[in-house]
């Protein structure tokens, strides 16, 4: 009876041991990476929505009414300066050109037969055979018919320009738009809506808004006592495209609008940028990116954020390697690989790197990662 109590003792002993020692190995220390966040010279963005626009959008309407008879162009299609668009009939202007020249062919008439008279009456004054009264009304005859061939030639070169309207050229290189009539669609100076829109996108401007904080904001860390000698120092700007493609020429931050609009409480700038490549359309949506560079941020991996209910948060370790959830402000890179945080941790910290879902007051194994080697490593990812 005693050796079975004893055997009994014995196994129960065993089996607690056993789950002393399981524990204890779930409780063992797990390791994660861990990085000293210091300050890193580093250049950051902003990003803002954009709407683009050619350099010089212009509407082609006609001066003078008529049928339209001909379209030398398509839409579409990519025009020169004095390029024949459009061609307008109206007979009353070749009618008006043959008036015009008529009653020229009249006045010259007039104005020689008092040019005679004037010479006529000449010699029978000198000779005073008539009175000098003769004479001064045949000058004024002839001064009065020549100002009438002056009018007519004046007619004439209304009428000319008048026909000349019916040939509509192009005022500028650019592209033709949509073309909303039709051969032999009657048009005038008041249709609604003109012959076509010409674009020229040899330049192009990206127009977005800025906020009277953020205007502020990046005025007062720019040097420069007026608004244009402060932009003058903000550096080329990126143009982001709608398929999310990075535009390869940089370009320069212009003002667009004088004041703050009342209504929504923004400035309007523009970003202009040369269309050399010639993919950017007017009307297109962008994403203008404005860089700022900053001596002294605190760059981190990206892996290091997660997000809870659209807030960041990273992992720091707290005295004892005790590890607590942290609320953090951040600003992207243009590589998408680091954040720069601007509030919630500060420099000599240390973050997780790889902590996701570790529950806070969870004491770790730190393993100090060189923060030189996780920026060089990076780098090299990016430029393969």
């Amino acid at each position: 009876m005693k050796s079975s109590i004893i055997l009994v003792i014995t196994g129960t002993l065993l089996i607690l041991s056993c789950k002393q020692k399981q524990v204890k190995k779930d409780k063992e220390i797990s390791a994660f990476q861990v990085l000293t966040v210091t300050p890193q010279k580093v250049t950051f963005y902003w990003s803002h929505p954009a709407t683009v626009q050619g350099e010089n959008i212009v509407e082609i309407r006609p001066m003078v009414a008529g049928y339209l008879e001909n379209i030398y162009v398509e839409e579409g299609a990519t025009v020169q300066k004095g390029q024949l668009l459009f061609r307008i009939k109206n007979p009353q202007y070749d009618q008006d050109i043959l008036t015009a020249k008529a009653a020229i062919k009249i006045a010259e008439a007039n104005v020689n037969t008092a040019r005679m008279n004037v010479e006529k009456v000449k010699p029978l004054v000198a000779n005073e055979i008539v009175s000098k009264y003769q004479l001064d009304a045949a000058v004024y005859t002839l001064q009065s018919e020549e100002a009438a061939l002056a009018q007519a030639n004046a007619t004439l070169a209304n009428a000319q320009t008048n026909l000349g309207y019916t040939y509509i050229k192009s005022p500028q290189n650019g592209t033709i738009g949509l073309i909303p009539y039709k051969v032999g669609a009657l048009i005038n100076s008041t249709n609604t809506d003109p012959l076509t829109t010409l674009s020229n996108t040899g330049n192009i401007y990206a127009y977005f808004s800025l906020t009277e904080k953020q205007v502020l904001g990046m005025m007062q860390r720019l040097p420069g006592t007026t608004m244009t000698e402060k932009i003058s120092h903000i550096p080329p700007l990126t143009l982001v495209l709608a398929n999310g493609s990075t535009y390869p020429v940089k370009g320069t931050m212009q003002t667009a609008g004088g004041a703050i609009d009342p209504g929504s409480g923004t400035t309007t700038f523009k970003a202009a940028f040369h269309n050399t490549l010639g993919v950017i359309q007017s009307g297109a949506s962008a994403t203008v990116r404005i860089p700022r560079t900053d001596d002294s941020a605190l760059l981190v991996p990206q892996i290091a954020i997660y997000q809870l209910q659209d807030k960041s948060f990273v992992y720091k370790l707290i005295d004892g390697n005790k590890v607590i959830s942290t609320l953090v402000n951040t600003s992207t890179t243009d590589d998408g690989n680091f954040t720069v945080i601007t509030s919630g941790i500060n420099p000599g910290d240390r973050i997780l790197l790889n902590g996701l879902n570790i529950r806070d007051s969870t004491v770790i194994k730190p393993m100090t990662v060189n923060q030189d080697s996780i920026f060089n490593r990076m780098d090299r990812n990016n430029n393969q």
